[in-house]
């Protein structure tokens, strides 16, 4: 039997809110991971069926194990969710599911080089079908450009005094693996800097992560997609980890909601782009982990949730 590492984030939270709007609802997972929130919503709910997108097929092939009791009321789809959803056939989803944080997984055994606690290879790509690893970004790409991944992706103050740092090293032969590069940060920074409460090199691991993987940019396309593509009443929940990641989901919230739908008020005018579609937020302001579970589970310090409810017809994705 599979071992689980990855504990679902705001769980209770999520059951509560998510309701299924009919018993046979179908749900999409998008970020599907070991598939805690899957076996949660489908113990829960036992009349609904369930799709479940990664990017990754290891951790897919995890998740295929735990749900397997469920039958054919869960369907597996490979790929990142934004394309998956682009190319979506079938019924329109009732509920849509975002867990942006990575799975604990992928920094305990993928062995791709997510954290720099382990010396691996440097890769930290989620789907193999990514086009290139973090080694290869970090030899192609200009120190302006790594500097600026850096900083805005990580939001890291030193990111120029790093970013000369690692063009200075891979003149001298490369960086291959998450150990080499944790020391080249480490070195670059200033020493009172290398005791703080992270590791140094923490922001410059998640921005190279989150450049591999085009994370924000997917983030933006694949939320957009589903709440376009969610059935009349459908609900669609976000749970971000960091700022860069609940900034686009608000804004983009935001953008499809007004105060009519939000109160059930006659329409008003909404912004361009929409395509009619408009969304009641359920919770106007983010929810965040309880003092319980962060107890529980460090990793659900930093999240946040958001939950808005489809109000119009159904969308395609290319609407």
């Amino acid at each position: 039997m599979a071992e689980f590492v990855h504990s679902p984030v705001m769980l209770e939270e999520l059951l509560s809110l998510l309701v299924p709007p009919r018993p046979d609802a179908l749900m999409v997972d998008c970020t599907l991971g070991e598939g805690g929130h899957a076996e949660a919503f489908l113990s829960r709910y036992p009349g609904i069926s369930y799709r479940g997108i990664d990017a990754d097929p290891r951790i897919q092939a995890k998740a295929a194990l735990r749900l397997g009791r469920f039958g054919d009321r869960v369907s597996f789809l490979s790929g990142y969710f934004d394309e998956v959803l682009g190319a979506w056939e079938g019924p329109a989803p009732d509920l849509a599911l975002f867990d942006l944080g990575i799975s604990m997984h992928h920094f305990v055994e993928s062995g791709r080089g997510f954290g720099h606690g382990k010396d691996e290879e440097l890769d930290m790509r989620l789907s193999p079908e990514a086009p290139r690893s973090a080694a290869q970004l970090l030899a192609q790409e200009r120190e302006e450009e790594i500097a600026r991944i850096i900083f805005e992706y990580g939001e890291e103050r030193f990111s120029r005094r790093i970013a000369a740092a690692i063009v200075a090293a891979r003149r001298s032969g490369g960086i291959a693996t998450s150990g080499r590069l944790a020391e080249i940060v480490s070195a670059a920074v200033p020493p009172q800097y290398r005791h703080g409460r992270i590791h140094p090199a923490t922001r410059t691991f998640q921005a190279l992560r989150i450049a591999v993987n085009d994370e924000l940019g997917r983030a933006e396309r694949g939320i957009r997609l589903a709440v376009k593509l969610l059935a009349p009443g459908g609900l669609v929940a976000v749970i971000a980890f960091h700022s860069l990641e609940d900034r686009i989901a608000k804004r983009i919230f935001r953008e499809f909601s007004s105060t009519s739908a939000s109160t059930g008020a006659p329409d008003l005018p909404i912004s361009e782009g929409t395509g009619g579609v408009m969304l009641g937020l359920v919770n106007k302001k983010p929810l965040e982990s309880s003092a319980e579970e962060q107890a529980r589970n460090p990793a659900s310090r930093s999240a946040k949730l958001r939950v808005a409810r489809k109000i119009g017809a159904a969308g395609k994705a290319n609407a």
